[in-house]
């Protein structure tokens, strides 16, 4: 496991961008590393990757000097371990909507005295010198995707959790506790969004947020925002249909 070059810049208040691939393609992470972004998002809880393409897409991250962050499919111990085992800068779980479970998160992804990993190591701990176990605390980030109204009502309780390095507001899934399915723009929803961003900055810890173009990028780090998430395919759409405008 490497030095988190990511973790770092959000310890320091500095803002990360986040992109997701949405393939399954090593080739893929290490051109988007390459391109400059300081995390990719490796998605387990939906999508194509299983477990082998995470540990490809991992090594193409460290090639590159990027952080892979995987989205494990629960707050599951064995899950979030096999994602760190396999070389993941952090683990992003979702549906965190107590102060329970956003420990129970921290206790899966951090050996002791900080939590209860299960210690094997894996190839995160080929290379490294010294107390693999330390290593890995300093190095591993936890993400809290917070996606219900219920966590939203409980946000002030998470918060206190230590040992989280972002909490990502998530609109998707929000809009539908809301009771607006499939409509992340509607402006009930974006203004829960909002007001949980200013929230978590106002309570001095990193709120992270989706965006789909540079202009929704500014406007949330102008909130505050510090993990900034894109999706590739909302990056490609633009550039794409540009292209193909000219040959109507």
């Amino acid at each position: 496991m490497r030095r988190n070059l990511a973790k770092e810049k959000l310890a320091a208040g500095k803002p990360i961008n986040v992109v997701a691939p949405g393939y399954s393609s090593a080739g893929l992470v290490e051109m988007l590393g390459r391109m400059g972004f300081d995390a990719v998002f490796i998605d387990c809880e939906h999508g194509p990757v299983g477990w082998e393409d995470v540990e490809h897409m991992v090594r193409a991250a460290e090639l590159v000097d990027v952080t892979p962050i995987v989205r494990v499919q629960s707050n599951d111990p064995s899950t979030i371990t096999r994602a760190l085992d396999r070389g993941a800068g952090g683990v992003q779980v979702p549906h965190i909507n107590t102060r329970a479970q956003a420990e129970a998160a921290v206790r899966a992804a951090k050996f002791a005295p900080i939590g209860h990993r299960g210690y094997a190591g894996g190839r995160a701990s080929l290379g490294v010198k010294g107390n693999f176990t330390v290593h890995a605390n300093a190095e591993t980030m936890v993400i809290a995707m917070l996606e219900e109204v219920e966590a939203l009502k409980n946000l002030d309780e998470i918060l206190q959790v230590e040992h989280i390095d972002a909490f990502f507001i998530a609109p998707g899934d929000l809009a539908q506790s809301m009771g607006y399915p499939g409509q992340m723009d509607h402006p009930d929803v974006q203004a829960a969004v909002q007001d949980a961003v200013r929230r978590v900055r106002a309570a001095g810890r990193a709120p992270g947020v989706l965006t789909s173009n540079a202009a929704s990028a500014r406007r949330y780090l102008d909130l505050g925002a510090l993990f900034i998430y894109v999706a590739l395919a909302s990056l490609l759409q633009p550039g794409a249909r540009d292209f193909l405008s000219e040959f109507k």
